[in-house]
């Protein structure tokens, strides 16, 4: 999806993002994943709180396969959607002081002009699932659609444009994250947190409140 949006998409929506240079000091594929089963999360929140995920397990090896595919993508687009939201509140920040809307206006035009500029090219490196995870994971980290933000951040017509072209590569700009009722937005977050936890991926906080916990045993009831 964003990758290929080498068709005329150069402006595509996420030229709202300030992405930098990403380098991924460890490559995906030289991960240990057999140790996925050995992992203890200690979290700070009022007290301790200890996570113990459980082995992997898979009904099938297509199932098996599938996952660690997701896990490869889920590791590139994260980084992605965490620097979104840490630039898109620091924009926030900066819109605060300026009062007068003619400035405003001229410093979010600045900001579009070098997202454009700078950040594009590392986007089109996503493949069009991990474009597809990112929307969602923009979703995670900020609370709001990748379309909310192009609507405010552009205008609502060029938000409409984008939306209806998106589809066109199987990406929907309005898609939210639901790892409550989404498999596999599920399987993103446990592979999230198993990242976090063996502190392969920074973790920022979510804007959008669940609980993994709970998550893990509805969907293990499930199966």
């Amino acid at each position: 999806m964003i990758i290929g949006f080498n068709y005329n998409m150069k402006k595509y929506i996420f030229v709202l993002l300030l992405l930098q240079q990403l380098s991924y000091g460890q490559a995906v594929d030289s991960l240990n994943l057999a140790k996925d089963s050995i992992v203890v999360r200690e979290i700070a929140l009022e007290g301790v709180k200890v996570i113990q995920f459980k082995p992997l397990k898979f009904n099938s090896n297509k199932e098996k396969a599938h996952y660690y595919w997701l896990r490869k993508k889920v590791y590139h687009a994260y980084p992605y959607a965490k620097l979104a939201a840490d630039k898109l509140a620091t924009l926030n920040q900066e819109l605060v002081h300026i009062k007068k809307k003619r400035k405003r206006k001229k410093h979010t035009k600045k900001v579009q002009k070098y997202l454009e500029e700078e950040f594009t090219p590392q986007l089109k490196k996503l493949t069009k699932t991990e474009g597809q995870i990112l929307v969602k994971l923009i979703y995670r980290q900020t609370g709001i659609t990748t379309h909310q933000l192009v609507k405010s951040l552009r205008s609502g017509w060029r938000a409409f444009w984008y939306q209806r072209t998106a589809k066109l590569f199987s990406i929907d700009l309005k898609a939210k994250y639901k790892p409550e009722t989404v498999k596999d937005d599920y399987l993103v977050e446990d592979i999230l947190q198993r990242f976090f936890a063996k502190g392969i991926l920074d973790e920022q906080e979510q804007k959008i409140a669940f609980d993994y916990e709970k998550l893990r045993k509805k969907w293990e009831k499930s199966e």
